[in-house]
């Protein structure tokens, strides 16, 4: 049997000035978690490609570290990645986003705190004074996928890869066949969703089905229109009556959907050393349109990426990154 080379983790407690103030009393103290290549140096004169990984959601830096008996985890993959020649040493860095609202988007928002300053103004600074880095790279998959693709579009001076595995996009497709799932859940609590929310975190089981909709809801409101005036501080695209769509409150959702919006970015992504977009042909939240979407717009603005469709569905998709890290990699060395 083939010798694995071992990296190392390291998890820090990181006291953060961002996110102190941060409306749902989060905590501001966050571990990162950070993955050491083998024989990592502080000397070597190349400095190693860091890649910022983001969970997904419901997800924070540590369930990247979970053991999987079916799969892999983070750290034995790029240990494997890298004794098999497949991938040169890089550090990853795992960043927890972690909110109330059972995940993040990774933007800043009045609702849930300013987690995109939280990204790139104090952790990348802060890996960067304990590590020896070179270039940085944003990962992330489903709502990960999401933010790396915000983050690495909109701070070509900070990231300079970015890979979006199975990211939200074109939320026409993905965000509104949840919208009648959460109308019934927050009826169950009186039409209150700040009443449901209370009640969803007083339950001993917070992975039920019927709450994942209601649950991502809330959160993607919490991001995409967030008003501190209103109810936990976000305005619901719909009436909680009827159901009725409210055309002011979606058109700020849409005002955020990567398939709309990346054109606006054409300068920044020309910048980029590598831009890289999947998704699976069979996912269930239809997030293969918006990865489409974005795909054709990239050819007809000249945004050279790289692009591929699998044949799966939203989860268990882990495995991509088999392809997604040795590109990183060969694009950015």
């Amino acid at each position: 049997m083939k010798n694995t080379l071992k990296g190392k983790i390291v998890i820090h407690s990181h006291e953060s000035t961002v996110l102190k103030s941060n409306p749902l009393g989060d905590s501001f103290i966050r571990d990162v978690v950070v993955y050491l290549p083998p024989e990592y140096s502080h000397s070597y004169s190349k400095g190693y490609i860091t890649v910022f990984m983001l969970a997904g959601f419901g997800g924070n830096g540590r369930s990247l570290l979970n053991s999987d008996p079916l799969g892999e985890d983070i750290e034995s993959r790029m240990n494997r990645l890298i004794s098999e020649g497949k991938c040169g040493p890089m550090i990853l860095v795992m960043v927890d986003c972690f909110t109330r609202f059972g995940g993040n988007q990774y933007i800043n928002s009045s609702a849930t705190g300013m987690y995109e300053d939280y990204i790139t103004q104090e952790i990348v600074p802060f890996v960067d004074q304990n590590y020896n880095t070179s270039s940085h790279s944003v990962l992330g998959k489903s709502s990960g996928g999401y933010g790396a693709l915000m983050l690495g579009m909109r701070y070509p001076e900070v990231f300079h890869g970015l890979v979006d595995h199975s990211g939200d996009a074109a939320f026409e497709y993905c965000y509104l066949p949840d919208f009648p799932k959460a109308l019934e859940a927050f009826r169950t609590a009186g039409n209150s969703p700040r009443k449901w929310l209370e009640e969803f975190w007083n339950k001993p089981n917070r992975h039920r089905k019927e709450d994942a909709a209601a649950l991502n809801v809330l959160a993607m409101a919490a991001h995409y229109s967030p008003n501190p005036r209103s109810e936990l501080g976000v305005d619901l695209p719909f009436r909680l009556d009827t159901g009725e769509i409210l055309d002011d409150v979606w058109s700020r959702w849409l005002a955020w959907d990567p398939a709309r919006i990346v054109r606006k970015y054409t300068h920044n992504l020309k910048k980029l050393k590598l831009v890289f977009i999947d998704c699976g042909i069979k996912d269930e939240f239809n997030l293969q349109w918006g990865a489409r979407i974005i795909h054709s717009k990239f050819d007809n603005i000249g945004i050279k990426h790289y692009y591929e469709e699998f044949d799966d569905g939203h989860s268990n998709i882990s495995y991509r990154y088999d392809t997604s890290l040795p590109k990183i990699y060969s694009e950015l060395s």
